[in-house]
């Protein structure tokens, strides 16, 4: 069961914008993932519960941030209630989408789990519900995924394999580069892996 501690940064100014403290882990259903989230000053700001099932969708999605909260799965779609602070507010959502994402890491190696390229594989399209901070407010983007490489770094644990993936948004056409090892980011924009206490789990 991998462990361990992500730095979130500002992908403009890299301004550090705290740290996820992590646990992963393959199950019976497929692939879950739990995190809290913490700002620099070590407040609490948020946490992750995503569980995949055993090809890659969302069969539960809890996110909490600023007093929102968003329960989410992979039905007719992707479907969502997001909650307000005051909880007197819910709103439903549903979009013809493949799976959720976000600002965690785990929905860069949830994404990676959903599509299962090969490098020989054309670059993929896919279609998913970002909920973005704080207010965990819904938006529907478009992106391209490409496994361009793999690569086997030497371990104490025997060879890591470790993947690039090329990510386009296709709305605005920018790029940019994802390396996963298994459920493990190892680093992305905004993101970097800090602390691992034990091998990743494969895909």
């Amino acid at each position: 069961m991998p462990r361990g501690r992500y730095s979130l940064h500002d992908l403009h100014d890299h301004t550090p914008l705290g740290e996820e403290h992590f646990q992963c882990a393959p199950g019976p259903s497929g692939w879950r993932y739990l995190s809290r989230t913490t700002a620099p000053s070590g407040d609490h700001l948020g946490s992750v519960d995503l569980t995949l099932d055993e090809l890659g969708r969302p069969i539960r999605l809890e996110l909490h941030a600023a007093s929102w909260q968003v329960r989410g799965a992979a039905l007719e779609g992707v479907t969502w209630v997001r909650t307000d602070p005051t909880g007197t507010h819910a709103t439903e959502g549903n979009v013809r989408a493949h799976a959720f994402t976000g600002t965690s890491p785990a929905f860069l190696v949830a994404t990676a789990r959903l599509l299962r390229l090969t490098p020989d594989s054309p670059a993929t399209r896919v279609r998913l519900v970002a909920f973005t901070d704080p207010v965990l407010a819904p938006r529907t983007v478009d992106q391209s995924w490409a496994l361009v490489n793999s690569e086997a770094h030497t371990t104490d644990n025997g060879p890591l394999i470790v993947d690039e993936y090329q990510v386009s948004a296709l709305d605005t056409g920018e790029q940019h580069t994802v390396h996963i090892a298994g459920d493990v980011v190892v680093s992305a924009p905004g993101i970097e892996l800090e602390d691992l206490e034990s091998p990743p789990s494969s895909l």
